[in-house]
């Protein structure tokens, strides 16, 4: 019987368990994918921890995980875009740590032959964030981006999807990472006290917009830095709304496609890599989470059924 990672209650990642569950029937809409790679996102360790339970509540015991990739294996009514058969990537509708789960066929699109399957599970989440939140940053060619801990999983896609519009690109991140954030197209700087001066030496023309990936106080800093809390989004500090700056919850939203679309192109064309920092077994899927809950993986974590 397939397997699927699930927790029947809140809490630590000991709350997991890897169980025996019957294949998933896909519904109107729907596909049944066999899942090769399920890309980890922090939000599924906040998931499982019970922080997201106000404003993501689940039916208990819940599957994990969103982001995919796999081969399609069954299609329910209605579907025509897909076949059994096809490989595809994209977001699920059940939990991704598993050897089988069902995904809106709207919501996933095709995967290249030349990305590998870790990738190609690694780039809904975090990948269709990047994307959408710089469209409500309203950024232009020629503009100054801060992306606050840029060495991270949306760090990493935003970096070079602001690269790839002409924006210019400061990232936040310790000194371990500096390398790295220079290899994908920022100017690194080191968090922590003296921080407003690094980036102002850093970027002498101005900083036009913010996106904070880290929620270790830097919205004051930030809206210093661009004058208008306005083009200061956060993707984590919720209780800094207040100041006026944007909050962002919702991942790619409606654009999922379209986002999965421009990264996938980006990918192919060389101009966007997405590094992978390691990848587990389900029955390890704990350690997984434990080591996305650090907040110091460069690129992506990756679980493979």
């Amino acid at each position: 019987m397939p397997r699927t990672v699930q927790f029947a209650e809140y809490g630590d990642t000991d709350v997991l368990t890897v169980v025996d569950t019957p294949a998933p029937e896909p519904g109107p809409g729907q596909v049944r994918l066999k899942v090769r790679a399920a890309g980890l996102n922090p939000i599924d360790w906040k998931i499982v921890a019970g922080f997201m339970r106000e404003l993501m509540p689940v039916d208990l015991p819940a599957g994990v995980g969103s982001d995919v990739a796999g081969i399609v294996d069954a299609v329910g009514p209605g579907v025509t875009e897909w076949a059994v058969g096809n490989e595809v990537l994209g977001r699920s509708a059940t939990g991704a740590y598993a050897e089988y789960a069902l995904a809106e066929a709207a919501e996933l699109i095709g995967k290249p032959g030349e990305i590998t399957w870790e990738v190609a599970g690694s780039l809904a989440g975090a990948g269709g964030t990047a994307h959408a939140v710089l469209d409500r940053l309203d950024l232009k060619s020629g503009e100054t981006l801060l992306v606050h801990a840029a060495a991270g999983g949306v760090g990493t896609f935003a970096v070079q999807l602001a690269g790839a519009r002409g924006v210019s690109v400061i990232g936040t991140a310790g000194e371990g990472n500096h390398d790295y954030l220079r290899s994908i197209g920022a100017t690194p700087v080191t968090y922590g006290d003296g921080l407003l001066e690094r980036v102002r030496a850093a970027a002498p023309q101005g900083v036009d917009a913010v996106l904070d990936a880290s929620g270790r106080g830097e919205i004051p800093l930030s809206i210093e830095l661009t004058g208008d809390p306005q083009r200061v989004l956060t993707l984590v500090a919720f209780d800094q709304a207040g100041t006026g700056i944007q909050v962002h919850a919702g991942g790619a939203g409606d654009s999922l496609s379209k986002a999965l679309s421009d990264v996938v192109a980006l990918i192919t064309d060389g101009r966007l890599t997405v590094p992978i920092s390691a990848t587990y077994p389900l029955d390890e899927a704990a350690a997984a989470l434990d080591a996305s809950r650090t907040g110091h993986a460069t690129g992506k974590i990756v679980v493979v059924p």
